[in-house]
């Protein structure tokens, strides 16, 4: 049996979330649905994934401009 995911692990992505929040507010840009994905993090390995979640088409349009 594999052991869940590292108390580290999980701070980690955690921490890239709000790191990724912070960037996309300085663009202007607020994705609703950003956080952990939960069925990642019922998962056993590897560490949990970032859910991006829906956006608006104007949202959509405004993050591929910054990505430009």
């Amino acid at each position: 049996m594999k052991a869940p995911h590292s108390a580290l692990c999980v701070e980690e992505a955690e921490d890239t979330v709000k790191e990724l929040r912070a960037a996309l507010a300085e663009a202007g840009i607020t994705l609703p649905s950003l956080g952990l994905d939960p069925v990642s993090l019922a998962r056993e390995a590897p560490c949990p994934l970032i859910e991006l979640g829906r956006c608006s088409v104007e949202t959509a349009q405004r993050l591929a401009a910054v990505l430009r």
